[in-house]
C-alpha cells in the first residue's frame, strides 16, 4: 500500500469532490486519501456562522440524498438550512394535465430538500478538516500517467509542478474543466439549444414548502421552496429553460419587467412576483461518457454525466455514484485486490450504470416528452399527468424517482454500524 505517495487523489474538492472525500474518511479511514482543488482552502477562512444570501445557488436533494447525509453523520448540520419540499405539483402549461404529490401519502417528512450549494460546501469543509483528508490546493490535476499498481499525477501550482503517485485518480472537477478530455475519455453530447436561468424570486403568496415544475411551449420552468427549514416563506429558487433568442430578450429587461414575462409563463399559483435577484445562466446539454473508467482513473459526479435540470437529479445521481464507488473500494480493500485495478473499477461502473441510464433517460424523456406540441402528443401527456393521481402504483413509481429511491442504495457500512434503513440495500 505505501508504495505511492497516497492511496486515493480526487481532483476537485467542490462537492462531489468533498463528499466523496468525507465518505472515504468515514468508510476507510485507513487509506491516505489527497483532494486537489484550484481553489485557495485556508481553515481560517471558514466562518464561525452561516448567513444566508438572497442570492445564494441552491441544489435540490432526494430524500435519498438526505440518507446518504444521515449516514456520513452530515445532515444533522446540514438541515439546519435545508428547506424541505414537501409538495410537488406538476403541470403543463395551458393544458388540463396536472399532478401533485405529497410527503405525507408516502409517510415521510419531505420528499426532498433544497439547500445552498455556499452551506453544503461549508459543512463539508467543516467535516472533512477533522479527518486525516490532505489538501494540494490551489493546484490542478494537468496529466496523468499509469504506473504498476497505479497512476502519477502531476500537480500544476503557482510554485511549479511536481508529481505524486496515487492507487488511483478520481475525477471529479465537473464536466468543462477539460482534465476529462485530456485523459482521453469520449464524451457524447446531446444540445438541447437552451439555457437554464438561475436565480431566486419572491412571490406575494408563501410556497408552503411546494416545489412547482411547469412545463410550457417554450420549455420546463421549476420553482422550489427556499428560506427557512421551519417557517414557509415567499422565496422561491428559479430553474427557467429559454432559447438562446428569449435569454437574451430577458436579460436586457429590467427586474420588473423580469417578473412580469416570469408571471406570464408560470402563472399566478404563488401570487404575483414581486422581486427577483441575481440571474446567471448556462447553456444545456446532456452529456454521457460510455466507458466512464480506465486502469487507475474513474469519472464521477459532472466529469461522467450532466443532465438537464428539469428533474432536479443531477447532484443526487452524482452522490449515488460517489457511494457506489466508496462500496466498491471497501469491498476491494477487504478482499486484498488493487483499488485502481480495470476489474474493480468495471465493477464499480457496472453496480452505477443501471441508476444512470434510468436516470438519464428519464429526464431526458420529459424534455422530449414536454417538448412535442402535435395534438395527439400533447393531449397522452396530459392523461398520462392526470392518469398518476388515479393510479396508485404508476404515482408511488414517480414518487420514488423524485425521491431518489428508486434503485439499489449502496452499502457504505463499516463493521459494526447501522443502516438508516435496514433491509434496503437490495
Amino acid at each position: 500500500m505505501n508504495q505511492h505517495d497516497t492511496d486515493i487523489i480526487i481532483a476537485g474538492g467542490g462537492l462531489a469532490g468533498a463528499t466523496l472525500a468525507l465518505a472515504m474518511a468515514r468508510t476507510l479511514p485507513q487509506l491516505r486519501v489527497t483532494v486537489v482543488e484550484a481553489f485557495p482552502l485556508s481553515p481560517d477562512a471558514l466562518p464561525d456562522s452561516y448567513q444566508p444570501s438572497y442570492d445564494a445557488r441552491s441544489t435540490a436533494l432526494a430524500w435519498g440524498s438526505r440518507l446518504i447525509f444521515e449516514e456520513l453523520g452530515l445532515w444533522q448540520r446540514l438541515s439546519e438550512h435545508a428547506t424541505p419540499i414537501r409538495h410537488i405539483h406538476v403541470s403543463d402549461r395551458g393544458h388540463f394535465g396536472a399532478t401533485r404529490l405529497n410527503a405525507a401519502d408516502h409517510h415521510q417528512e419531505a420528499l426532498g430538500y433544497v439547500a445552498d450549494n455556499r452551506w453544503m460546501g461549508l459543512c463539508l469543509m467543516r467535516e472533512l478538516l477533522k479527518t486525516g483528508v490532505v489538501w494540494e490546493a490551489p493546484a490542478e490535476v494537468t496529466d496523468m500517467q499509469p504506473l504498476p499498481g497505479g497512476v502519477r499525477v502531476t500537480l500544476g501550482a503557482e510554485s511549479g509542478q511536481r508529481e505524486l503517485s496515487a492507487r488511483c485518480l478520481v475525477v471529479a472537477d465537473g464536466g468543462r474543466s477539460g482534465l476529462r478530455e485530456k485523459l482521453g475519455f469520449r464524451v457524447n453530447e446531446q444540445a438541447y439549444d437552451q439555457h437554464a436561468l438561475i436565480a431566486n424570486v419572491s412571490t406575494s403568496h408563501s410556497h408552503d414548502y411546494t416545489a412547482y415544475e411547469r412545463f410550457t411551449d417554450a420549455g420546463p420552468m421549476a420553482l422550489l421552496p427556499h428560506g427557512s427549514p421551519t417557517r414557509a416563506g415567499n422565496t422561491a429558487a428559479l430553474v427557467w429553460t429559454l432559447d438562446n433568442h428569449a435569454l437574451d430578450d430577458l436579460l436586457a429587461l429590467s427586474d420588473d419587467d423580469k417578473c412580469q414575462r416570469l408571471q406570464q409563463r408560470f402563472g399566478w399559483r404563488l401570487g404575483r412576483f414581486t422581486r427577483i435577484g441575481e440571474c446567471s445562466h448556462y447553456p444545456l446539454t446532456l452529456k454521457t461518457v460510455d466507458e466512464s473508467v480506465r486502469p487507475g482513473v474513474v469519472l464521477v459526479g459532472n466529469a461522467a454525466h450532466t443532465l438537464h435540470p428539469v428533474a432536479g437529479q443531477g447532484f443526487n445521481l452524482a452522490l449515488r455514484g460517489l457511494m457506489a464507488l466508496v462500496e466498491q473500494f471497501r469491498v476491494a480493500t477487504q478482499r486484498e485486490l488493487p483499488l485502481g485495478s480495470l476489474p474493480v473499477l468495471k465493477d464499480y461502473q457496472a453496480r452505477h450504470r443501471q441508476d444512470w441510464q434510468q436516470t438519464v433517460r428519464f429526464s431526458d424523456s420529459l424534455i422530449q416528452l414536454f417538448g412535442n406540441h402535435l395534438p395527439l402528443v400533447t393531449t397522452a401527456r396530459d392523461a398520462g399527468l392526470m392518469g398518476l393521481d388515479l393510479l396508485p402504483g404508476a404515482k408511488r413509481w414517480f414518487a420514488r424517482q423524485a425521491m431518489g429511491m428508486g434503485g439499489r442504495r449502496a452499502d457504505i457500512r463499516t463493521p459494526g454500524t447501522l443502516s438508516t434503513e435496514p433491509g434496503n440495500h437490495d
